[in-house]
């Protein structure tokens, strides 16, 4: 089984994986190592700035890796904001029955109430060395165009709306 798993950022994907790994014991591969991995080895130009055309680079490889765990009957969790929406479209029939796909999304309300709680737990997993850029308004405007595009795109979201409670 795959379970792949993205979102905006702060909105809990790597402690989500991290809660799956200890139940399960299925590895996570967190999209954002791949990509520092990249960007410090010096494998790319992109800088952690680069959203769009980190996603165009990275997700060729991490689609990969996700088909060659199915082709070994493996399980694997991969998380990050770097899956495109569009993403079954990449798998044939064959695969698909074998993968998971959870959009994570806080809605407007919840974010309102919970900011603080937000930012208190933004490195529970992962150590945040500057996240100064998160505000209140650029995690609205983070949530908002993710629940915009995954109802654009049809695929199913886990709207995280009174409490911030998810059950796989």
């Amino acid at each position: 089984m795959i379970i792949l798993i993205t979102g905006a950022s702060h909105v809990g994907k790597t402690n989500l994986a991290q809660r799956l790994l200890e139940k399960y014991k299925y590895p996570y591969l967190s999209i954002d190592h791949l990509k520092m991995g990249l960007i410090r080895s010096g494998n790319t130009t992109l800088t952690p700035m680069d959203d769009d055309k980190l996603t165009d680079y990275l997700w060729p490889i991490v689609r990969e890796m996700v088909k060659t765990a199915i082709e070994n009957e493996q399980n694997l969790i991969v998380e990050g904001c770097y899956i495109p929406f569009d993403w079954a479209k990449d798998f044939s029939d064959d695969y698909l029955k074998d993968i998971k796909y959870y959009c994570l999304v806080m809605s407007e309300a919840y974010i309102n109430a919970h900011f603080d709680d937000i930012k208190k737990y933004a490195s529970v997993i992962e150590n945040r060395l500057d996240d100064s850029w998160c505000t209140k308004e650029t995690v609205l405007e983070d949530n908002a165009n993710y629940l915009s595009l995954a109802q654009k795109h049809g695929v199913d979201y886990i709207l995280i709306d009174d409490k911030y409670e998810i059950n796989l």
